[in-house]
């Protein structure tokens, strides 16, 4: 049976309500958010390095090309800092929003039709577009609000590690081959010579919103001159 826009609801098994302060919540019946999933074999993760990282945006651009992103949306942006010390020796701290691409995706477990999912294969959180019915509730369960309808297909969109482009053919996403400076590196978590593994296990690094037990498989190196 197939659920449109219009009979989603019924047996969907989720349901959005706001709460007093006008915030709006989701409830699922479906797998519970700290749920620990299986892990896959293959676990692709990123480090973005803050330090290497001069906020050029050469990598949202080059995800906009490949991925042919609208204007007005983005899968990924850099976020510049207020300014670190005194003019003239003033520095900014750039660092990237995009799909964590979790391990215990929130908005996998709230999807009513399966759209949102995660790759067996390699850990990517995906979409199917064609059973996103344009409910939501991945955009509000998202604790790093990352997520977007696409002004074309209507459906949610992401980063999806150009699962569907450039990993495609073989290739790094995007983003890492533009990165003029080396600030990106990805590859396989769960092999412990790749060279994401090998970056992680040499320098400090931080994960966003890590007490929500989300399990985010981007990493960062801290900005040495700021606070994290």
């Amino acid at each position: 049976m197939s659920c449109s826009r219009r009979n989603f609801l019924a047996g969907a098994g989720a349901v959005m309500f706001t709460t007093g302060t006008g915030v709006a919540s989701v409830v699922s019946s479906k797998k519970s958010f700290a749920t620990t999933e299986a892990e896959t074999s293959v676990k692709l993760g990123m480090l973005h390095d803050e330090n290497a990282c001069i906020g050029c945006t050469a990598c949202t651009e080059a995800c906009r090309e490949v991925n042919k992103v609208p204007e007005g949306v983005s899968r990924l942006e850099i976020e510049r800092s207020e300014p670190v010390g005194e003019f003239p020796d003033v520095e900014y701290r750039f660092t990237r929003t995009s799909c964590q691409h979790c391990e215990n995706p929130p908005c996998v477990y709230v999807c009513p039709t399966g759209a949102a999912y995660k790759d067996e294969t390699t850990g990517i959180v995906d979409v199917h577009h064609d059973k996103c019915v344009g409910c939501g509730y991945c955009l509000a369960a998202c604790p790093y609000q990352v997520r977007f309808f696409h002004p074309e297909n209507k459906s949610a969109d992401k980063c999806n590690f150009c699962r569907d482009t450039n990993l495609a053919e073989g290739k790094q996403p995007a983003c890492v081959e533009s990165c003029p400076t080396t600030a990106l590196i990805f590859g396989d978590l769960n092999d412990p010579s790749s060279d994401v593994s090998k970056a992680i296990a040499s320098s400090p690094v931080y994960r966003d919103k890590v007490t929500l037990g989300t399990k985010p498989k981007l990493y960062k190196v801290p900005f040495a001159k700021g606070e994290v």
